[in-house]
């Protein structure tokens, strides 16, 4: 491990921490794909099949916001066990109902329950953030390491929930993933001595963590952003049964990750300078103009190319907008103000894969590519126009003014 890296995992206790944040992050990758893939076996349908990963999405979006305000209030333990519970169960409910024939109506309503879980990768930035307080450098670092595991999950997920649908039986992938979520959600909150303490309850003013505009921005943005994941999913899954090879979709969308992954991981070695805004505004363009090539590919191996190139441009954009939260939103909402982020991506994955399996049904798979591109055009165009509200310091002091008392050393922002 690069030595950058290996500094960070010498505070006590962040080994296992993050260890439990990759295996509670595995249904990320895992559950919506899982679910495409299940219903597409069982019932032919990717229309269906993105109806009801997208509504896995919406209900995680709206959820998960209150979910991670609980947590900023009362503690990641006291939250999080009881909520992962019901949504395994409503997990459970949902396999049962799909794998009997039961009406569609009861898929939709067990999916709103199995939507209802906690942004894991936000309560494990939160230790982070807790930890790092006060070294922006270190901060950038513990916060590319998680991009890293992201997208760690999103080339073995994706392989592992597709795979064992179609080695298995079609409810495998989401039975697994609900297992990870199980064991992942319950080792984290065993580690009480890294979890953040609730701020008290006088300290929690102001309304939502959404009211930052610069927080507005970036969410705004991730939701079209989320809808190239989306589309990109279960257009590749479509793609790939379309010519004979279905479970090859798992390794092109591992492609994809990979790409991520690798840039990730060379972009925690950096030590960068100047406007993190500016770099975020790269970002997103990088990420829009990559979902061109998708509409040349003919085969899968050319597939797999672009994919990749399209991922280099994903984990070092998260990894920025991770300090822009950081730097706009109160330390007291900071789970919350990460969580919104997530959520954007949640609608986004919901309304991209969603109108991805309407074309599919349409059109074919080729045209579905055309999805994620109009996307990526809509996520630039927000990017830019909401760039002033990111370029300059924050309105609130990097921070918050409802928290400025607390702090002492930690007055330099996330670089």
């Amino acid at each position: 491990m690069p030595s950058p890296y290996r500094a960070i995992f010498s505070a006590p206790g962040s080994r296992e921490f993050s260890a439990a944040g990759f295996f509670g992050r595995m249904p990320l990758s895992m559950m919506g794909i899982g679910v495409v893939t299940m219903i597409s076996q069982l019932t032919g349908r990717y229309g269906l099949a993105g109806a009801l990963s997208a509504t896995l999405a919406m209900s995680a979006a709206v959820c998960g916001p209150q979910v991670s305000r609980l947590v900023d209030r009362y503690g990641q333990r006291r939250v999080l066990r009881p909520v992962t519970l019901v949504a395994v169960a409503a997990v459970a409910g949902l396999l049962i109902c799909a794998q009997q024939g039961a009406p569609e109506w009861t898929l939709f309503v067990f999916s709103v329950g199995a939507g209802c879980v906690p942004s894991v990768g936000s309560m494990v930035r939160s230790r982070w953030a807790e930890i790092y307080r006060g070294s922006s450098r270190d901060l950038h670092t513990a916060y590319a390491w998680e991009s890293i595991v992201d997208e760690v999950c999103f080339i073995f997920g994706p392989i592992i929930s597709i795979g064992l649908s179609t080695a298995w039986f079609p409810e495998a992938g989401p039975l697994i993933a609900a297992g990870f979520l199980l064991v992942g959600v319950f080792w984290l909150t065993a580690q009480r001595a890294t979890e953040p303490v609730p701020h008290p309850k006088s300290l929690h003013t102001g309304g939502s963590a959404l009211r930052s505009r610069g927080l507005q921005v970036l969410v705004a943005t991730f939701v079209a952003t989320g809808a190239i994941f989306g589309g990109v999913d279960v257009v590749t899954v479509a793609f790939a049964e379309e010519r004979g090879h279905k479970a090859a979709a798992s390794l092109v969308l591992a492609v994809y990750a990979l790409g991520s992954c690798l840039a990730g991981a060379v972009f925690g070695l950096l030590h960068l300078k100047g406007n993190p805004g500016t770099r975020w505004l790269v970002g997103v363009c990088a990420m829009a103009v990559s979902m061109i090539p998708l509409q040349l590919a003919g085969n899968l191996p050319l597939l797999a190319v672009a994919l990749f190139v399209a991922g280099l441009a994903i984990a070092p954009t998260m990894v920025t907008t991770m300090a822009l939260v950081e730097a706009h939103v109160p330390r007291t909402k900071l789970t919350e103000g990460m969580t919104w982020t997530s959520t954007g991506l949640a609608v986004g994955v919901a309304l991209g894969s969603s109108a991805a399996g309407w074309v599919v049904d349409a059109a074919g798979a080729k045209a579905g590519y055309a999805v994620p591109a109009v996307a990526g055009a809509l996520a630039a165009a927000v990017a830019f126009l909401g760039y002033r509200r990111l370029a300059g310091p924050a309105a609130t002091g990097g921070r918050g003014q409802d928290d400025r008392h607390l702090r002492t050393d930690d007055d330099e922002h996330v670089a």
